[in-house]
């Protein structure tokens, strides 16, 4: 325990030592991959940091009086992965629909501070939260972009869209405590969900996350098909685009991802059934699809286990979409889907984030498209682009380094190093 208390502890020094030190950095990287939407890895190179963002990278290594060092020469050096679905505020586990009753907003934050800083020290600089109490992640969102959590850039979502009775509202309870649970976002007709959406982006809503589908985790036996009608799908994009923000949503039958899509959505998280149809869809609107493999991985190998925790209505869906989701991602990249990294983490556990990696190679992407996916391509997906996903000048200082070559074997990212984020280091 003494040991872990200082661990802690100096991880916290160092991190306020760096920021409280001199403003420029001088990050010497042994090799560097700049840009990945390039796929050039450069060899030798110096990235100066000024005020939280790269100022310009030097050809060899270089440093100024006064300057901090940091040391990278003999490791591999890349943009902070960027994790476009996760749930801070909560993990799967036995106790999941006690815990549903007994935490409140408060203490979701704060268990939400423990998986953020272990989701940072995992090297994921930034992340997209999809459906957590409202008044608990937009909390952790203001605390960590301030610096009083370690933790990674969040951008939230707040409650999720849903209708009532479906997937997002409060399910397998007393009638009563029903009631009581229920967020104000569930909604039942074109009104009532142009309502929710706009009250959503009152809260602090980043992006509109919806439950087009039903899903695996509500303990109802509802299905996995289309939930909300066609006309609730549209009046909640339009409302959503008409405020600025983005609709994302998570979709498993084949009917409610084109539905969603046809309304004019922006993305579809998990995406099980996709057809034809849903890849032609995708390409004409440029959706991009976050497939979730490690969600479908887990559930499948929890439902099938011994010691099993979930519902009968849990279980069942969990066996039959789990083991889709591989394929469903292989056809979608043969079929020149665009796929933002995203993990669906809360359902698995926080900090395993790179696992994610290894199952979008196993369907069909190449290392290098596996880190795009986590980089340029999730930053362009949040509409980030010209803030993160790469380390060009003017960009933030948000990079990991690791021992031996990610394009090569992408479990490297599994092991990550050297975190900083905002020009703050966080572990070394």
């Amino acid at each position: 325990m003494k040991n872990l208390i200082s661990g802690v502890a100096l991880a916290a020094a160092l991190a306020v030592a760096v920021s409280a030190q001199a403003a420029t950095t001088f990050v010497q990287a042994g090799k560097v991959l700049i840009d990945p939407a390039s796929g050039k890895v450069e060899t030798g190179k110096t990235l100066v940091i000024v005020d939280g963002k790269v100022s310009r990278i030097a050809d060899g290594y270089v440093s100024e009086p006064g300057g901090v060092v940091i040391d990278l020469k003999g490791s591999f050096v890349l943009p902070g992965l960027i994790d476009s679905h996760v749930h801070l505020t909560s993990e799967q586990n036995p106790n999941s629909e006690l815990e549903g009753v007994t935490q409140s907003s408060s203490q979701q934050a704060m268990v939400g501070a423990r998986y953020a800083k272990r989701t940072l020290m995992a090297g994921f600089t930034t992340v997209a939260d999809l459906g957590a109490d409202s008044e608990a992640i937009f909390a952790l969102r203001a605390a960590t972009a301030k610096g009083d959590v370690p933790g990674p850039r969040i951008v939230a979502s707040g409650d999720a869209i849903s209708i009532h009775g479906g997937h997002g509202d409060v399910n397998g309870y007393r009638e009563d405590v029903m009631h009581v649970l229920r967020p104000g976002s569930v909604c039942s007709g074109p009104d009532d969900c142009r309502r929710a959406v706009r009250e959503q982006v009152w809260k602090g809503a980043d992006v509109i996350k919806i439950t087009a589908t039903g899903g695996v985790l509500s303990n109802t036996a509802a299905g996995l098909g289309q939930q909300f009608s066609d006309e609730e799908l549209t009046a909640i994009v339009d409302a959503a685009h008409r405020m600025g923000r983005k609709v994302t949503a998570h979709a498993h039958g084949g009917d409610g991802i084109n539905a969603f899509l046809k309304a004019g959505g922006d993305s579809i998280e998990h995406g099980t059934y996709l057809d034809a149809a849903s890849i032609a869809l995708f390409k004409k609107s440029g959706a991009y699809l976050v497939p979730t493999l490690m969600a479908g991985d887990f559930v499948a190998r929890i439902a099938a286990s011994p010691k099993n925790f979930f519902t009968p209505a849990q279980t069942a869906k969990a066996l039959e979409a789990g083991p889709k989701m591989l394929d469903m991602a292989r056809r979608a990249h043969a079929g020149g889907v665009k796929i933002a990294f995203g993990t669906d983490t809360g359902v698995s556990a926080h900090g395993d984030n790179a696992q994610e990696f290894a199952l979008l190679v196993k369907a069909g992407l190449t290392p290098l498209e596996a880190v795009q996916s986590a980089t340029v391509g999730a930053a362009d997906h949040l509409n980030l682009g010209s803030q993160i996903g790469a380390l060009t000048p003017g960009r933030a200082a948000d990079l990991i380094a690791v021992q031996g070559d990610p394009l090569a074997d992408v479990t490297t990212l599994q092991s990550v190093g050297f975190v900083m984020n905002g020009g703050v280091v966080y572990k070394d």
